[in-house]
């Protein structure tokens, strides 16, 4: 009886002339376009810049700081109030004061003033871009210190040099970080979404009250629904592998293998949360809506974009209970650090523990009249 039930299912799905383009044109796009957009590095930050000293140590410092390739200079004001009216604008977002007395300082006392002043509507572009540019005067300043030879000279504090050795994300790409949890939000949506509109789109059309008069049992109707969407999932996440290598070379540092384990697993948890909003929805219109709201919780507090340990307590308890934030974790683990199933226990028990509930919940609320 199962086997028929496929080959219905399958039969359905490629007489759809929109759902295989989907499955194979959407991963695509997502990693061609979404890595690229879903990048939390700051750069082309607009500075102005208002230069009282117009010394050659100020000159200088604009050039190391227009070198950095962090910042875009916008314009070179004639005042603080003039700069202010670039940020009012919108046309800068932070201004670099220098004092009229900069380079006579410095060669005098060795220590002068700096303004930075920063648009701070965008906290986290106001926060790094005033961090980027103290960390360039911190290097200015090393710089000519080091050029004076105060560094050499007899009875100085010794400098401490930090020499950082970034693991698992040698050169700090963005990309790489969010690649493995983009191919965990692709399947999530791709295999949450279809089963939802699969048995409420039979309602609608009708041909549920045939299979209702039939001697189908409702755990060989769930299967039925389940199986070709986890095959699905399969063909999604191997395209989405295939993409990770030729576009970005990332390939994962542990075992594939394991990777399919745990997402033979998380394709079941949301497949099941589908049918299960599926059975309970009148409309197809009804199902998307609800799936969509679930989809955006799950999504938003999951560590997509935000590290889970960052939110508030009770946004963590939450997450507690997504498994597309341990679905993520796994990705994470396996692709950039190499870890194995001993190490991802915890999650695979979760995910385990989530797959049962969807699916038995999903078998007992398929209401099946004869």
């Amino acid at each position: 009886m199962l086997k028929f039930l496929l080959e219905k299912e399958f039969k359905q799905i490629f007489r759809n002339p929109f759902l295989p383009k989907l499955i194979f044109i959407f991963p695509v796009m997502m990693l061609l376009i979404m890595p690229w957009a879903a990048n939390q590095e700051i750069k082309n930050i607009q500075l102005s810049i208002v230069d009282n000293d117009h010394s050659s140590w100020s000159e200088r410092l604009v050039q190391k700081v227009m070198a950095s390739g962090y910042f875009i200079v916008v314009d070179f004001s004639g005042s603080n109030e003039e700069a202010l009216k670039s940020i009012e604008s919108g046309k800068a977002d932070i201004i670099l004061e220098i004092r009229p007395e900069f380079e006579k300082e410095l060669i005098k006392t060795g220590i002068t003033n700096v303004m930075i002043s920063a648009n701070a509507v965008n906290g986290t572009k106001a926060g790094l871009g005033s961090a980027y540019l103290a960390a360039i005067m911190n290097d200015f300043a090393d710089d000519i210190t080091t050029e004076g030879g105060l560094h050499t000279s007899k009875g100085n504090t010794p400098i401490i040099q930090i020499i950082p050795h970034n693991k698992y994300n040698t050169h700090l790409d963005y990309k790489v970080f969010m690649v493995p949890a983009l191919v965990v939000m692709l399947l999530t949506m791709i295999a949450g979404f279809l089963p939802a509109l699969n048995i409420v789109g039979e309602k609608e059309a009708g041909t549920i009250e045939q299979m209702n008069v039939t001697p189908v049992k409702r755990i060989q109707f769930i299967l039925g629904k389940l199986i070709p969407y986890w095959i699905i999932g399969f063909v999604v996440l191997s395209i989405c592998f295939m993409l990770a290598a030729l576009i970005y070379g990332l390939y994962p540092v542990g075992n594939l293998l394991t990777v399919y384990l745990y997402a033979s697993v998380y394709i079941l948890v949301v497949s099941g949360l589908g049918l299960v909003i599926s059975n309970y929805s009148d409309t197809m219109q009804q199902a998307m809506f609800v799936m969509f709201f679930f989809m955006l919780i799950l999504i938003l507090l999951s560590g997509l974009f935000t590290p889970v340990s960052s939110m508030p307590d009770w946004a963590q308890l939450i997450s507690r209970i997504n498994p597309l934030s341990y679905f993520i974790q796994v990705m994470r683990s396996i692709y950039l650090k190499g870890s194995g199933i001993m190490e991802l226990l915890p999650q695979l028990f979760a995910l385990g523990g989530f797959a049962l509930f969807f699916n038995i919940w999903a078998i007992f609320s398929y209401k099946k009249s004869n």
